[in-house]
């Protein structure tokens, strides 16, 4: 297991400091760091490389969750709700994944996708000003509902799981871009530990790269959190929507190969 590490392991490192920092700004880390691990470890087992995948990003959205705590204000209540639906759904995703095949799901994901950036394109001021609604029994409901749906899809599939946390917070509760990329974070550190539930126990981590590639996502969590923070929300407005853009490419190419 220690045979890659002379010289697969700098790549590793490079991989997973980029994910950590674009996945701290506005999420899709995961499009950089599962690809990277594929590519760079291809004689592992997919299973092996997807645990090791979420090992290493779990510490980075915790440093980013920590960061954003700190320095954002955002209402906890509707979020911590969300988190503890995502936490226990993504389980039932994880299971599912046995029961449908996901290039059923990948069409729905892919329009679901490309209204998300048309109604973020068309609406200028979507995002733009924090305007908090007042949280009451609806809201609290809507953020149950909401983090269960977000906690399978992650589960059972997972790319985009940080867009749309952050579109549904700015649709739904009222925050701006910086503010709901940050509540975003929380909810995506309960579905990794919810992941991590499985994969740990069950020994399909390969921690020789996931610990120091753990430490690289945590350094470019922070450094993605701390360009975030000074750029505020026009800054993480335009990454959202390239990262949005770059999933519609990607899924859209999966969709016509497969």
């Amino acid at each position: 297991m220690l045979d890659f590490l002379p010289t697969e392991l700098p790549w590793l490192l490079c991989i997973a400091f980029a994910a950590g920092l674009v996945d701290a700004a506005v999420g899709g880390g995961g499009l950089i760091q599962l690809p990277g691990l594929f590519a760079t470890l291809p004689r592992e087992v997919p299973a092996v490389l997807l645990g090791t995948n979420k090992f290493s990003s779990m510490f980075g959205t915790g440093m980013a969750t920590w960061r954003y705590a700190r320095n954002v204000r955002f209402p906890w209540r509707p979020v911590l709700y969300a988190a503890t639906t995502a936490f226990a759904f993504s389980f039932l995703g994880a299971t599912a994944v046995s029961l449908l095949p996901r290039e059923a799901v990948r069409p729905l994901i892919l329009v679901l996708l490309v209204a998300m950036l048309a109604y973020t394109l068309v609406k200028k001021d979507f995002g733009a000003l924090h305007r908090p609604r007042e949280i009451g029994r609806r809201e609290l409901a809507m953020a149950l509902g909401m983090g269960a749906a977000i906690g399978f899809y992650d589960g059972f599939f997972g790319p985009g799981t940080g867009s749309f946390l952050i579109f549904l917070f700015i649709r739904f509760f009222g925050l701006d871009f910086l503010r709901a990329s940050a509540a975003s974070k929380v909810v995506n550190l309960a579905t990794n530990v919810a992941a991590l539930a499985f994969f740990l126990p069950s020994g399909k981590i390969l921690l020789a790269a996931a610990i120091p590639m753990a430490a690289a996502n945590v350094a470019g969590a922070f450094t993605g959190t701390r360009l975030a923070l000074r750029g505020g929300t026009p800054l993480i407005r335009q990454l959202f929507l390239v990262l949005v853009i770059v999933l519609i490419a990607r899924m859209g190419w999966d969709t016509l190969r497969g």
